[in-house]
């Protein structure tokens, strides 16, 4: 990741995805994959303590697996192959049983599910966070006054809590749609070479209750068969994401408007040493909504790539597979950071009635009586601030 990545992130979603975060998690899975396997009698009970035993990242030097992983063509290569030798250490008959009958992609896709479930979880907190602030000012301002603007321009008034709660309903959706594709995207990987389980056929039964053992132990969703490249369910989750960035950054360009000097409505909280200027100390930069902005531009390619890395040759990828891991990461790590940016901020908007009053006011003062009555009447108001409170209770009612 490089510099100027790094801050439109979180430490949290960095971690997530990081050479030791994955490689845990890979890790993870190889130890649910040979207790599995020793249980339904596939794997020597003492082979599978040896593997389980040696899968703890901390043995391992995750930066040497990450840069042999460039001339492997996959990190899961040279992580097997740190694997087998640490166990050999201790038993040296285990070895053959290290990662049987799986395959590189399923110990990395499996590995990648680990660590965006971790995400989700990230992800899911802080939006829930936005909605909350969003409704608490919506409630609080269901009455306050202020100008609705279409192309740029005033058009009539509404009230900021109708445009909170605008602004809710999108993130409350969205988190419906992340959940509802994350209970189909988060499943185990597990098909051996060719997503038959082959090496584990000769008892087919047994294959199956492998799979379902190593789901259960990862807290997985076991689909019943390999996706190595079929990836519908995993994409629709990164479209999903990509909405909900959109959403926010729709949300970002709105605040940035009315927070802007000569409109002064809306205002992000101040906090010493952030948003200043290097060389006008007058200025307070709008950070939350600029790092909320540069999610939105750069989510669209990062979903638009995976959308087009489904196109995958016949059961294992050449290139489109390597490119979704890429692409996969910075969405996740974008999109958090986009979320954290706004649900540290909207709790603390500073909101100036006065000034939205007066913005109304001087564009009343140069219309005529009629456009004034039909406009800008002090009724449309109360409508506005009656539809407010009736979208936050559904909103609360449909968020529960």
């Amino acid at each position: 990741m490089s510099l100027f990545e790094g801050y439109l992130s979180t430490p949290e979603a960095v971690a997530a995805f990081s050479g030791s975060g994955v490689v845990a998690a890979m890790l993870r899975f190889e130890a649910a994959l040979a207790q599995a396997q020793a249980d339904e009698g596939l794997v020597p009970p003492a082979a599978a303590r040896s593997i389980v035993g040696s899968c703890r990242v901390e043995l391992f030097d995750v930066e040497k697996i990450v840069r042999d992983s460039g001339r492997a063509g996959s990190v899961a290569i040279p992580l097997v192959r740190a694997l087998r030798e640490a166990v050999g250490l201790f038993n040296a008959e285990a070895v053959a049983w290290t990662h049987f009958g799986s395959s590189s992609q399923d110990v990395i896709d499996t590995a990648l599910v680990l660590v965006t479930r971790d995400a989700l979880a990230l992800v899911d907190a802080d939006l829930q966070r936005c909605t909350e602030a969003l409704l608490a000012l919506a409630e609080r301002h269901a009455d306050t006054p202020m100008l609705a603007r279409t192309l740029m321009q005033p058009a009539s008034v509404t009230s900021l809590g109708f445009k909170c709660a605008d602004w809710a309903a999108p993130l409350v959706r969205g988190r419906q749609r992340l959940q509802q594709a994350a209970a189909q995207a988060l499943q185990l990987q597990l098909g051996g070479g060719v997503g038959t389980l082959a090496q584990m056929r000769s008892d087919a039964p047994r294959a199956a209750a492998v799979r379902a053992r190593v789901a259960a132990a990862l807290g997985l969703r076991d689909g019943g068969s390999a996706w190595h490249t079929q990836r519908d369910d995993w994409v629709a989750l990164a479209c999903a994401l990509g909405v909900v960035t959109g959403s926010l950054g729709k949300l970002a360009a709105d605040l940035a408007l009315l927070g802007q000097h000569e409109v002064g409505e809306l205002m992000e909280p101040a906090e010493s040493g952030r948003g200043i200027s290097t060389v006008m100390p007058h200025k307070r930069n709008p950070v939350a909504s600029m790092v909320a902005l540069s999610a939105a531009q750069r989510v669209p390619q990062r979903v638009a790539a995976l959308l087009a890395g489904m196109v995958q040759e016949h059961e294992r990828a050449l290139g489109a597979w390597q490119a979704e891991q890429a692409e996969w990461s910075s969405l996740w790590m974008s999109a958090h950071g986009s979320l954290r940016a706004l649900a540290t901020a909207l709790p603390g908007l500073r909101v100036d009635a006065a000034r939205m009053q007066a913005n109304i006011d001087h564009v009343r003062a140069g219309l005529p009586h009629e456009t004034v009555q039909e406009w800008f009447a002090p009724t449309l108001v109360e409508i506005a601030s009656v539809q407010a409170r009736h979208r936050v209770a559904e909103l609360r009612r449909v968020a529960a």
